[in-house]
């Protein structure tokens, strides 16, 4: 996302929480991992089986296999490492839980349950998971199905594959908004108590 991009949706930001007394955080992060021990594992798995066709096939000596089983993990894993940073070699299982947590992590990180009325909303995103999530504090959770944030949810992910993903962000967020408009309209004292901006990570 560049400047502008960023920039229109912290304006639909704006605008959703113009209609509330909510506090809508937006979080984008390339990678909820690393998953650099996938390969790691891979690797070492894979090396495992390099000593028996040298045992049953030749004459070489156990102190060799050895050896070449070091160098064959070696190659194995910077191969794996390089082919598989991204976390292509990790399903997606693994993936879900992991961005699942970065989300919680962002969701205190971000101040979102210290909301005046705990009705902050935290609307997460993981690029390289494909993955989104909606994570509403107690003052709102309990007021709103989980059907109701994955109908929001789905067209996002839809958006993102499709590379929209500023207009899926811009559509999530005046969801969102609406879903807190109409269970914690704006109260007169009502002050912006979190930035509105993107925050890319």
């Amino acid at each position: 996302m560049d400047e502008a991009d960023r920039e229109a949706v912290a304006e639909a930001v704006r605008r959703a929480e113009a209609r509330t007394a909510g506090e809508i955080v937006v979080v984008i992060e390339r990678a909820a991992s690393s998953y650099r021990n996938v390969p790691v594992v891979m690797a070492l798995t894979l090396a495992l089986f390099v000593p028996w066709p040298l045992l049953s096939l030749t004459a070489i000596s156990a102190q060799r296999i050895f050896l070449i089983q070091l160098l064959c993990a070696a190659v194995l894993l910077a191969a794996l490492l390089w082919y598989g940073r991204g976390g292509r070699f990790v399903p997606g299982f693994v993936k879900r839980p992991r961005a699942h947590e970065a989300a919680l992590r962002e969701f205190t990180a971000r101040g979102l349950t210290r909301t005046k009325g705990r009705t902050g909303v935290l609307l997460y995103v993981a690029l390289q998971e494909r993955y989104a999530e909606i994570i509403a504090d107690t003052g709102i959770d309990g007021l709103v199905d989980q059907e109701t944030w994955r109908d929001i949810i789905e067209p996002l992910v839809a958006a993102a594959r499709e590379e929209r993903l500023t207009e899926g962000l811009i559509a999530a967020v005046d969801a969102v908004g609406g879903v807190l408009a109409q269970h914690v309209p704006p109260a007169p004292d009502d002050t912006d108590e979190l930035p509105n901006k993107v925050i890319l990570l």
